[in-house]
């Protein structure tokens, strides 16, 4: 065989391979998401911060130690997914109590908007709180003047982990968040993105003797 013919031969060789190796990817389907329950269906929770929470946008950190949210397990059968997350729509957390890392520098946090938590049953149980578009606004005053938008231009989805216990707790951990900042001198506006923790305690409010849990 002439080389001109063997190089023909072994390139449709190697695009056969290729076009299998591509359909086979494709072909492979997604794992499922498992089954989520979120109980008691119907009851009503209140999620406390434990210790502090903070916000970090470059060289800048807020830090809260007062926040609070509120919501409701979804009624019977929405309180079940069977192939994912179980939503619940919650109240804008709000925060107070706060402090900046910047001297002479006093943060406000101001909430607002349509915000959400879903759990995701797993190992760990995930958790995903939506914070709706321009849902959370930070903005100091003293000796520089910094407004912090958090989910600037769509909603943002900040990731945790949820245990159950007595109270089951809800943990961010170094949580990306997307932001922009404004502002004069001593502002981070370069920042895009914002760091978030928190740990909050939550519980059932309808009936304070059972707790709110996620199981399969």
């Amino acid at each position: 065989m002439s080389r001109t013919r063997t190089a023909f031969a072994l390139a449709m060789a190697a695009a056969a391979a290729l076009t299998v190796a591509s359909t086979s990817a494709t072909a492979a389907p997604l794992p499922m998401a498992g089954s989520t329950t979120v109980t008691p269906a119907g009851h009503a929770f209140r999620a406390t911060l434990s210790g502090k929470a903070t916000l970090k946008a470059g060289s800048v950190t807020v830090t809260c130690t007062v926040s609070v949210s509120t919501g409701t397990v979804p009624a019977a059968p929405g309180n079940h997914n069977a192939a994912g997350a179980v939503s619940s729509p919650i109240s804008p957390p709000t925060y107070s109590s706060c402090t900046s890392s910047m001297p002479g520098v006093t943060p406000t946090v101001t909430t607002s908007g349509a915000w959400s938590v879903s759990m995701q049953n797993g190992s760990p149980v995930t958790a995903t709180m939506t914070v709706p578009t321009g849902g959370l606004v930070v903005h100091t005053t003293g000796l520089a003047s910094c407004t912090v938008t958090a989910a600037p231009t769509a909603p943002a989805s900040v990731g945790g982990t949820w245990a159950n216990g007595a109270p089951s707790s809800l943990t961010f951990t170094n949580a990306s968040v997307p932001v922009t900042v404004t502002g004069g001198f001593g502002c981070p506006t370069s920042a895009t993105s914002s760091t978030f923790n928190a740990v909050y305690k939550v519980a059932d409010t309808t009936d304070p003797a059972q707790q709110i849990t996620v199981a399969p």
